[in-house]
């Protein structure tokens, strides 16, 4: 498995052991087919960064890190069942061939099966959080719900380049920033902590996963396929314009980007647009908007006590910033 950028609290490497073995059990069935087919991205690895963040915030109190209790791994498997379930989906809607440098579930396996092992996925995401009571089941299902309106959000303005900076905030707090939110509040809860610390964890989570939306979206304009795991670009490809393509059209070079746009998308618009972006310093600038969310997030966590795991969580949301500064060569 990558290694996480949570590595830094001592029993980590451990939970997350106990959670891999976890998530394989979470999607066995009687039938060999479907727990193929629902086992393929998480057999694909991942750094966990959801379930992770579910053991960091349930380890925020404690002055001597210690493993985790099962039902916080229970949280963890809920919520990157709920992400890999949202990946099939966005995998189908994308007509996206390859996603963690391994074939999607789609391409291998057609929509229809990645479709259905979706559902199953976030059906065993629900399961399991209602074992864990009806405040964290109820949760867990307003937050598929709101990656769903993020998710709308974002087809609605698909192709349109006068797609705002507020409709694209709207969606990423929904796609993204609020399964993040969501994990560091499981763990809270689950932990038993303070109302007070299960918010600051809440606001913790939700500014780093728009920090982690901002940084990912820059990643396809200037990453590579290798780095990326899924080919980059894809976004331009698919009409979703994001915000380092937003603040692009909004300066000099937004005429001629909005022509290239209009036109009949291929790679080698796409390769002519994305160097207009990077021209236009619309990437810098998102950098910076991911910046301000990071410091925000970095911001929440001096209100927590001054544990392993409350630093922890400050060294992933700098990691963070650090995966963008790699291809644009910032210093």
């Amino acid at each position: 498995m990558v290694r996480s950028p949570l590595d830094p609290i001592p029993t980590m490497g451990r939970d997350l052991e106990r959670l891999e073995l976890r998530l394989e059990d979470s999607i066995h069935t009687e039938h060999p087919f479907l727990t193929e087919v629902a086992g393929h991205l998480i057999r694909a690895g991942g750094k966990r960064v959801r379930p992770g963040f579910v053991i960091a915030s349930a380890s925020i109190a404690q002055t001597r890190p210690a493993p985790v209790e099962d039902d916080v791994l229970t949280g963890g498997v809920a919520v990157e069942l709920v992400h890999l379930g949202s990946l099939y989906h966005d995998d189908v809607m994308d007509e996206a061939q390859v996603r963690r440098n391994v074939a999607s579930v789609n391409a291998k396996w057609g929509n229809l099966r990645a479709i259905l092992a979706g559902d199953f996925l976030l059906a065993r995401a629900s399961e399991l959080a209602a074992s864990l009571g009806t405040e964290v089941a109820g949760l867990l299902a307003a937050t598929i719900g709101r990656l769903c309106e993020g998710q709308v959000r974002e087809l609605q303005d698909t192709g349109n380049p006068d797609r705002t900076e507020t409709s694209y905030t709207a969606s990423i707090e929904g796609k993204t920033a609020s399964l993040l939110a969501t994990s560091c509040r499981i763990g809270g809860l689950v932990a038993g902590l303070d109302r007070p610390v299960v918010d600051t964890l809440t606001e913790f989570g939700r500014y780093y996963g728009l920090a982690f939306q901002v940084v990912d979206d820059i990643l396809d304009i200037v990453a590579t396929d290798e780095h990326l795991g899924k080919p980059s670009g894809n976004d331009l490809h698919e009409g979703i314009y994001t915000l380092p393509v937003i603040r692009a059209l909004g300066t000099a070079y937004g005429p001629q980007l909005r022509d290239l746009l209009g036109g009949t998308v291929s790679d080698a618009t796409v390769r002519s647009a994305l160097q207009l972006v990077l021209a236009s310093g619309g990437v810098q600038e998102a950098l910076d908007v991911a910046r301000r969310y990071s410091k925000q997030a970095s911001a929440s966590l001096e209100a927590l006590p001054p544990t392993t795991a409350a630093a922890a969580l400050g060294v992933a949301t700098a990691h963070l910033i650090d995966r963008a500064r790699i291809p644009l060569g910032d210093s």
